[in-house]
């Protein structure tokens, strides 16, 4: 265990991807566009700006190519995809995609639901893509879904996330993000997980996701960064929601975050003003509310100064 907190933690904003792939109305490219250009210009150093998947199955990333080809790229900052195959990854590297994220899961029953196939053959289906990446000079970062819980299984067994986490590392991949899909774990889940993920794969390459299902988002990004995790992904606005719990958040919004990171003394170089703007923004675009507390709040008080 960790006995000090990292002094800069680095974001990974996902809501442009893993929010919007779950909004049902149509996004033109054009507001997408605007999200991510307003993400950069917040501060966020890295974005995750589409995915390269069919459109049958996801619908909302249909056009992703078009939002990479129309945003201001800032120096410095990662603007990076989803590459599910090396069909996906061709696509992405078309598009001049220099990063992109690929995605196994924890539990068996998982993925063979969501990609109809075993772990190990999901792994086994990532080679080619790894190996071109490498030859592209394009870097890959991976995901692990239901770290802490399936919705079909139940629980899942850390020792079982250390061993995919430990294959994807020695595939190629610079990072894995360990999530917690269904939103299901506590502070001392997410303790026993990194504890013995961390025995087989260095704590600087690996970052946590965790969703706000049960309301315990913060209280594992906290319990992570005990552990030393200084990575973490999350969502303007709190977009994106839990398929599996009707009616649940999903995402942890990205204010919330940065709101906890700024009360601890650490950096993380984003302007909370601009980035509860961008959320404000693209909420009204989709005409919903708000996903985020510390967003709400900091807009009611703008309201009742101004009103």
């Amino acid at each position: 265990m960790s006995t000090q907190f990292p002094p800069r933690v680095r974001l990974v904003e996902v809501g442009p991807r893993d929010g919007l792939q779950n909004e049902q109305q149509p996004i033109s490219v054009a507001e997408k566009v605007r999200l991510v250009d307003d993400l950069s210009a917040a501060g966020l150093g890295y974005i995750e700006v589409g995915s390269f998947v069919s459109p049958r199955w996801v619908p909302q990333m249909a056009g992703s190519a078009d939002v990479f080809a129309a945003i201001e790229q800032r120096p410095g900052v990662t603007y990076a995809a989803l590459a599910p195959n090396l069909k996906g990854f061709e696509a992405a590297l078309a598009a001049g995609v220099r990063e992109v994220a690929v995605f196994a899961a924890a539990s068996e029953a998982f993925s063979q639901r969501n990609i109809n196939c075993s772990i190990g053959e999901s792994l086994q289906r990532f080679a080619p893509l790894m190996e071109a990446a490498a030859e592209h000079d394009v870097r890959v970062r991976g995901y692990i879904s239901c770290v802490l819980g399936c919705p079909y299984d139940g629980a899942v067994q850390p020792a079982d996330v250390a061993h995919i986490a430990a294959e994807l590392i020695g595939m190629g991949c610079y990072e894995v993000s360990l999530g917690d899909t269904i939103g299901v774990g506590t502070a001392g889940d997410t303790h026993r997980l990194f504890d013995r993920v961390c025995r087989d794969v260095p704590r600087e390459r690996l970052a946590g996701h965790f969703h706000d299902t049960y309301g315990q988002a913060l209280a594992n990004i906290h319990a992570a960064l005990i552990e030393g995790i200084a990575v973490f992904d999350s969502s303007v606005a709190g977009l994106g929601g839990c398929p599996y719990a009707r009616g649940a958040t999903g995402n942890v919004a990205t204010e919330d975050v940065l709101y906890l990171l700024n009360g601890m003394g650490i950096e993380t170089g984003v302007d909370m003003d601009r980035l509860v703007t961008a959320g404000d923004r693209i909420c009204q675009v989709l005409g919903k509310l708000n996903g985020s507390r510390v967003a709400r709040a900091m807009l009611a008080r703008i309201e009742s100064a101004t009103g």
